[in-house]
């Protein structure tokens, strides 16, 4: 029942003045509620529970009573405000709310949704371990006609070992719903019990975002979810890029059998902001083949080519000149199995002098098996929302390396010198500022270079 918030199979006092105000407008008085339960008492062994709360059974002798003593208009006025019609069967107008989403702009879950699916999610995890037993997702979907999702969920948002969905692929999963089909949420939402009456719908928990031009005219994005078409030949592994962005290692890869999914959402930070990033497949089997509009579309490309193949890098090069060269798309080249070592590409240039030509930051050293896979995925979530400066978020992120390590080489000399205390607050503030304001600077020279 979707108004048995505590999933205990019971409505209690709150539950049931819940259920009233929603139907009737008005709170149930103590007395009347009192009156409920000596009626059920009296006439319904099972009708309330040793706690004083009313069952299921109770529930449904209750308007078998309102039936009986012709008052069936209350039965009817409870399914209508649930959103069903003559023939028991829900309204399109309840499922669907009518939205105009203008072209340019996508649809994101907003605070108020995102709040909805994370008490709905702790609703169903009884066992509170963090993630949707078997068990526990057919309760979940008990009032909807079929579950959200197939089996191959664990190939698209983060899983736990055992392959059942976790808080965050749950709320990646209903982000990358809301993204691409707004009315499967919609309907969904409606199933769940989300407070729907003449005042207030689904569309409550949606946020429909400006237009794309208008981020690129702002020079930053408001979004909080973005699409990154990964493109590369055969075995030049995006498709390990696209996994290991839900958490995937190396070895489950390759033991999976069943193929490949088409994208994947998991949440970067950008900056102390959370951002969902959605990993797109792009299987381009030609240069000569033309790309379709969707395989263009996007915030973010990740041109992906192999260390170990010689030809690998002239593929994603001859894409990025047909397709991305003119457009306002950041790009970033990625050289994935750099652990089995770099051979020379078979091109008129090698890829660094190539992106350098083309103003685009230097291509990413990528290892599946080596290294931080996460700080790809966090450099792609940040061009993504900084579309117009596509080498100062690079030149920004590597510096910003640097300097930490340089920060941390020397204050551990300056403490063995014993100048320096190992917790001075003075050292740490002086050093930050200084940080910060070099910081500056260069990116000021930078942009200076650029315009001109």
């Amino acid at each position: 029942m979707v108004c048995d918030l505590d999933n205990d199979g019971l409505l209690n006092d709150y539950e049931l003045n819940a259920f009233q105000k929603r139907c009737f407008d008005m709170p149930l008085r103590p007395e009347a509620m009192e009156d409920v339960k000596e009626v059920l008492k009296r006439n319904l062994v099972g009708g309330v529970s040793s706690n004083n709360c009313i069952t299921l059974l109770g529930f449904l002798y209750l308007h078998c009573l309102f039936i009986q003593r012709g008052r069936s208009h209350t039965t009817w006025t409870v399914l209508r405000k649930f959103g069903y019609n003559d023939q028991l069967h829900l309204t399109k107008d309840f499922l669907f709310p009518p939205l105009k989403v203008p072209s340019g702009s996508t649809t994101e879950l907003n605070h108020k949704g995102t709040q909805f699916f994370t008490k709905l999610f702790w609703r169903f995890d009884k066992d509170r371990d963090g993630a949707l037993s078997p068990v526990e997702l057919t309760q979940l979907f008990a009032t909807c006609p079929a579950p959200a999702w197939g089996s191959d969920i664990h190939n698209i948002v983060p899983t736990n070992e055992k392959e059942w969905i976790t808080l965050q692929g749950f709320l990646c999963f209903w982000v990358l719903t809301t993204f691409h089909d707004v009315k499967t949420t919609f309907e969904y939402l409606a199933y769940f019990g989300y407070p729907i009456s003449d005042c207030e719908n689904q569309l409550s928990a949606i946020h429909v975002t400006r237009e794309k031009k208008l981020d690129l005219l702002k020079k930053q994005s408001t979004r909080t979810v973005y699409i990154c078409n990964v493109i590369g030949c055969k075995s030049s592994g995006k498709s390990t890029i696209c996994r290991r962005h839900i958490g995937h290692d190396i070895a489950r890869i390759k033991e999976d059998v069943e193929g490949v999914p088409q994208r994947t959402i998991n949440v970067e930070h950008v900056y102390g902001q959370e951002k969902y990033l959605i990993m797109k497949d792009i299987e381009v089997r030609n240069v000569s083949e033309p790309l379709s509009s969707s395989d263009t579309r996007c915030d973010v490309v990740c041109l992906a080519y192999d260390a170990t193949n010689p030809k690998s890098f002239e593929y994603v090069a001859r894409i990025y000149l047909k397709y991305f060269e003119d457009t306002k798309i950041p790009v970033l080249f990625v050289c994935t199995k750099t652990d089995c070592g770099e051979i020379k590409q078979d091109y008129l240039v090698q890829p660094s002098a190539f992106c350098d030509a083309h103003r685009l930051a230097p291509p990413h050293k990528y290892s599946a098996v080596a290294g931080d896979s996460r700080e790809l995925y966090q450099k792609l979530a940040t061009m993504a929302a900084f579309p117009t400066m596509r080498r100062v978020v690079h030149m920004l992120m590597l510096r910003q390396q640097i300097s930490t390590a340089f920060y941390n080489n020397l204050k551990s000399h300056l403490t063995e010198l014993s100048l320096l205390s190992g917790d001075s607050i003075l050292w740490k503030a002086g050093f930050g500022i200084a940080l910060v304001a070099a910081f500056g600077l260069v990116v000021s020279k930078f942009l200076i270079k650029r315009d001109r």
